[in-house]
């Protein structure tokens, strides 16, 4: 794994998603809550190109935007060959710019770095980014036989090399602003593993996760995390070779410290966990950041209680929402942003969260 170039001790950063419709005010505003590692929005809301597959097709082959119903399709022509050619033939001239994300597909990123370039404070900070991870985008991608592309072995290799190298593009993007990138792979398909909906194996969930981490790691200096915002096979995702595990601590803390094995593997070899701690979905507007300690601390004593340092385990935190929050009412969204940063400033007071709640 990457060296982590600096302790987190708690601190905060966010997934994605947005309601909001103003691209300036959100940037200053996640720029001034989440100053050490604030994250690029997505404004779901504001354009459909914004949807979390939509926005990272574009120079993918084969696939076209059904606008209509703000989806992306297949498309029917005949030359999928060479068209699949063509994609192979830049993706292995390493033409990386040809798969940049456009700013009219993410105006998040392009604005939230123009904000950024007016503080030349960098130290110890980090950015972060996201891209659907492959599972998800092959899952929502139907084709012309009417099966999601994750049944087609061929574009489901040709969906996943399209986004690692713009990720990378984006990973490098990022770190023009001088400090070290993260980037999530959001793989909210990958909740519920292991039932009967699922035909994937687990090695091959592994594989495929990992020709996206693997290419990232040889061609860049970042840290990539996995967000999966329902429950899972735990075990699975730690074992993928990402630095950053992200999940819902709110809703599935008791099922993520069944892995006690795992996690402990992962962190003892500089794995991080980043704890979605502030609901999304399950937000009512009166939870407080002593009623969220109370939960992290529960999760951190158990990792304690199995012999990880204290000091390591804090090291070794990141806190963010339990999901992106492009389905709550700006309201409900700034709210989630306040808690988040007030509950990092807290914990950062006593980092090992003794005597804190």
């Amino acid at each position: 794994m990457s060296d982590r170039a600096a302790p987190f001790h708690w601190l905060a950063t966010g997934i994605g998603s947005v309601p909001f419709l103003d691209i300036q005010e959100t940037c200053r505003t996640i720029y001034r809550l989440l100053p050490q590692i604030p994250f690029w929005p997505q404004f779901v809301r504001r354009s459909f190109r914004e949807d979390m597959n939509i926005q990272f097709s574009e120079g993918l082959p084969f696939l076209q935007i059904d606008h209509e119903k703000r989806s992306l399709t297949v498309n029917q022509t005949s030359d999928r060959d060479a068209q699949l050619l063509s994609f192979y033939d830049r993706f292995l001239a390493d033409d990386v710019d040809f798969f940049a994300l456009s700013r009219e597909f993410a105006p998040g990123l392009y604005t939230l770095l123009e904000i950024m370039e007016e503080d030349p404070e960098k130290e110890n900070a980090f950015i972060k980014g996201q891209c659907t991870g492959p599972i998800t985008f092959a899952s929502a991608i139907f084709g012309t036989d009417g099966k999601p592309l994750i049944h087609s072995l061929e574009l489901l290799e040709a969906c996943t090399q399209g986004l690692a190298i713009k990720s990378l593009w984006q990973t490098r993007k990022l770190a023009e602003t001088g400090r070290k990138p993260i980037l999530f792979l959001d793989e909210p398909s990958l909740s519920g593993f292991g039932s009967a909906f699922s035909s994937l194996e687990r090695d091959e969930v592994i594989r495929i996760l990992r020709m996206v981490i693997d290419y990232l790691k040889e061609r860049a200096d970042l840290l990539i995390g996995i967000h999966c915002c329902g429950n899972t096979d735990w075990g699975m995702l730690l074992e993928a070779g990402t630095d950053i595990i992200n999940f819902d601590t709110f809703s599935f803390l008791d099922y993520f410290l069944l892995y006690p094995d795992e996690i402990t593997a992962f962190i003892n070899r500089g794995g991080l966990i980043a704890w979605g701690v502030v609901p999304t979905s399950e937000f009512t507007g009166n939870e407080t950041v002593v009623e969220l300690l109370s939960l992290l601390k529960k999760g951190f004593e158990t990792l304690e209680s199995w012999g990880l340092p204290a000091e390591t385990v804090a090291k070794s935190s990141i806190l963010t929402p339990s999901c992106g929050m492009g389905t709550l009412t700006s309201e409900a969204a700034k709210a989630v942003l306040s808690l988040l940063s007030d509950l990092s400033t807290r914990c950062a007071d006593s980092p090992i969260l003794t005597h804190i709640v």
